[in-house]
């Protein structure tokens, strides 16, 4: 008995996925646990295996196709078994013979207006078939040549009249003037001064010097939730900086001490951050329009770069990890983001209640980080840069600043109480001390 092939469900949060490849082609034999085809969500990529024996007897979808979950994408069963009842995606025959029959009329209607168009445009100028069809054979542009016929009628010898006027054009700048419109160069680069395409003009816009690539489903979602964001928050950024001497000493430490765990100065902030969360509950929240959810535990977000775009996988319960067991946390999920193997729930913008993004290796000094909705806040962490402070008695030099950029939802936060916490994650850098 054939049966559907059904998309997988990935979370709760995913309600479509981008079909990749199939594995196998109609008509192949599948047994179970065969690799049949594979699929992506915004920010991780599976493979589904067959479920049972038999034959692939059909598909409905290809690579790049956005599929909602749940969704019949193809059958598989014994050869000559009728598949009718799951064509064009699981929907009926009769749903899909209706389909076609609308398809066609969108068809005959499309065909109907080119041809009326083409109608008008003859009317507005005046030109004999015969002439016209010379014209568009050889990218003649007839609209701007003045007929010698009746009325201004523009007739063959028009056409000719034209062509000898004008350098011969090979077949494929033929084709580009009619594609894009361009008119004939005055002269060709070609044998016997013969106009070749890369001769239609001199203007950058129109040479090959550029690629149109569709955006990844990733970026498409990244950018729409970016927008979103921005659309739907009053954000606002404060910048601060926080003495980094503290974190710069413990770094040595640990770099120094045999065996102790590869704690990273992303880890330290992240760990006094947590500390400044619990003392600034209301940073620790999702402001959900008439009403604000407080979070009694820290589910920290952290931005992660990754060949397919930017993720941003949450720690849950991070305030109850040690800053050892952070730092394995952080390196777990980042290294699952960068192989697509993150599971799709531990990256909804709902299940951290704060997020940080660190540009600090990348030598950036300040930005405007942009909150993940609807979370309330965003820390933004920079790289250390020297400079110059009073050591007191008299003494200045050069000291190291870590920058911090909090970008939070005014809606949310008040400026002050803002100010405040940015301040408490400085004091916490600056006084952190850590077990290693």
């Amino acid at each position: 008995m054939a049966n559907a092939i059904i998309m997988p469900r990935q979370g709760q949060s995913v309600e479509s996925c981008i079909f990749t490849d199939w594995y196998k082609q109609v008509g192949d034999e599948i047994s179970k646990g065969d690799m049949l085809f594979a699929y992506e969500t915004d920010k991780s990529s599976f493979e589904q295996e067959a479920e049972e024996d038999g034959i692939l007897l059909a598909t409905f979808c290809e690579a790049g196709d956005e599929i909602p979950v749940l969704q019949n994408i193809g059958v598989v069963g014994q050869a000559g078994e009728d598949i009718s009842s799951f064509q064009n995606s699981g929907v009926t025959k009769e749903v899909a013979e209706a389909q076609s029959e609308v398809v066609e009329e969108k068809k005959v209607e499309l065909q109907q207006e080119v041809v009326l168009k083409e109608r008008e445009a003859d009317e507005e100028v005046k030109i004999s078939p015969r002439a016209k069809r010379l014209a568009n054979a050889e990218a003649v542009p007839y609209q701007k040549i003045d007929g010698s016929g009746p009325e201004g009628r523009i007739i063959v010898r028009d056409i000719e009249a034209y062509l000898v006027s004008v350098p011969k054009a090979s077949p494929l700048a033929k084709e580009v003037m009619k594609e894009e419109g361009l008119a004939m160069a005055d002269k060709g680069s070609g044998l016997d001064g013969m106009v070749k395409a890369a001769d239609l003009s001199t203007n950058p816009v129109y040479t090959n010097d550029f690629e149109i690539k569709k955006l990844p489903n990733i970026r498409k979602l990244i950018a729409k939730a970016m927008h979103a964001s921005l659309q739907n928050s009053a954000q606002l950024t404060h910048h601060l900086s926080a003495d980094a001497r503290r974190l710069l000493e413990l770094r040595q430490q640990v770099k120094a001490t045999e065996g102790a765990p590869n704690i990273t100065i992303n880890d330290m902030v992240c760990f006094a951050l947590i500390k400044a969360l619990k003392q600034f509950p209301d940073a620790n929240a999702h402001f959900l329009g008439d009403s604000v959810k407080y979070f009694n535990k820290v589910h920290l977000g952290l931005a992660v770069d990754t060949d397919r775009g930017l993720m941003v996988p949450v720690i849950k319960n991070a305030d109850d990890l040690s800053i050892a067991g952070l730092s394995n946390q952080f390196k777990e999920v980042a290294g699952s983001c960068r192989q697509g193997s993150i599971d799709p729930e531990l990256l909804s913008s709902e299940a951290a209640s704060f997020t940080v993004s660190n540009l600090g290796n990348y030598g950036v000094e300040m930005f405007t980080p942009v909150i993940n909705l609807p979370q309330v806040a965003i820390l933004g962490v920079n790289t250390i840069v020297p400079r110059p402070a009073d050591l007191g008695g008299g003494a200045y030099g050069f000291v190291p600043y870590m920058g911090l950029s909090l970008t939070y939802d005014h809606q949310a936060l008040d400026g002050g109480l803002a100010t405040r916490f940015l301040k408490q994650i400085a004091i916490e850098i600056e006084n952190l001390t850590i077990d290693f």
